[in-house]
């Protein structure tokens, strides 16, 4: 079951009886699988898809319209992935799975400041994961008791520099661009991952030089890293990477390289 997707349509309540499709974004297969397998044994939901990496959880938004994504923190540090999310959908609902790592203050300011709706323990057990995920759809505000202490001293020590960390400057589009240069695609690459013409990739590469004063490609994504646009692949997963058109219904499909 999927949702429309109409930018205009406004958050609202849950209907009775209806099932909630959740999905997910974690590099590890074997972590997405005992998620699928967990939302599947569970009453009123059901699995809508799974991404590996930023471009993929894009790519599966737009194509499958969850109303639920969970997102490993570890391939969101600064809150940018939950932001466009957001962005494209105000009535889905973004979890931040929070790795060991990112339970930190820092990490649950931009969390919130991106407009994340939840956050959870990426450790946590099956039956706090599931009231976690309910409580966030019910009441599109969820913390897991473990991150409170941590959302409040978020609160109130927010530093200048969690605030430009939280800020992208590229939009959805570039976004995904930028992500897919980075894994070593060409224009002509990007196009057909994305469905676009070469003409409007490159349209899109120039833009994303301009907004991070870039001398070219290989200059923008060293920019982009050290910002913490783009974040390094968590090191708990094989080496993944999208096959160009491989998207499938529910699926984002992938191979190792």
């Amino acid at each position: 079951m999927t949702r429309s997707n109409d930018p205009t349509r406004v958050p609202q309540g849950p209907s009775a009886g209806r099932s909630v499709g959740v999905a997910a974004v974690d590099p590890v297969p074997i972590y997405r699988e005992g998620l699928s397998g967990l939302v599947q044994r569970t009453p009123g939901m059901h699995w809508a898809g799974q991404a590996i990496n930023p471009h993929g959880a894009l790519q599966l938004a737009e194509q499958i319209h969850p109303d639920v994504i969970l997102v490993d923190s570890g391939l969101d540090p600064h809150g940018h992935l939950s932001k466009l999310l957001i962005a494209g959908d105000p009535a889905l609902i973004v979890i931040a799975l929070v790795r060991e790592a990112n339970r930190t203050p820092a990490f649950l300011h931009d969390a919130i400041a991106a407009g994340v709706h939840a956050a959870i323990p990426r450790s946590a057990e099956s039956r706090r994961l599931v009231e976690g995920i309910r409580r966030a759809y019910l009441d599109r505000r969820y913390v897991d008791p473990s991150l409170a202490t941590l959302v409040s001293a978020a609160r109130q020590s927010a530093s200048a520099a969690a605030v430009r960390r939280a800020q992208m400057p590229l939009s959805r589009r570039e976004y995904q661009v930028l992500q897919l240069v980075a894994e070593g695609l060409e224009n002509a690459g990007i196009a057909k991952v994305l469905y676009l013409s070469v003409e409007t990739v490159r349209t899109h590469v120039k833009s994303i030089l301009r907004k991070l004063s870039a001398r070219d490609r290989t200059h923008a994504v060293t920019i982009a890293f050290r910002a913490g646009i783009l974040v390094a692949q968590p090191d708990d997963g094989p080496e993944q990477r999208l096959t160009p058109g491989s998207s499938a219904p529910g699926v984002v499909e992938y191979r190792s390289r």
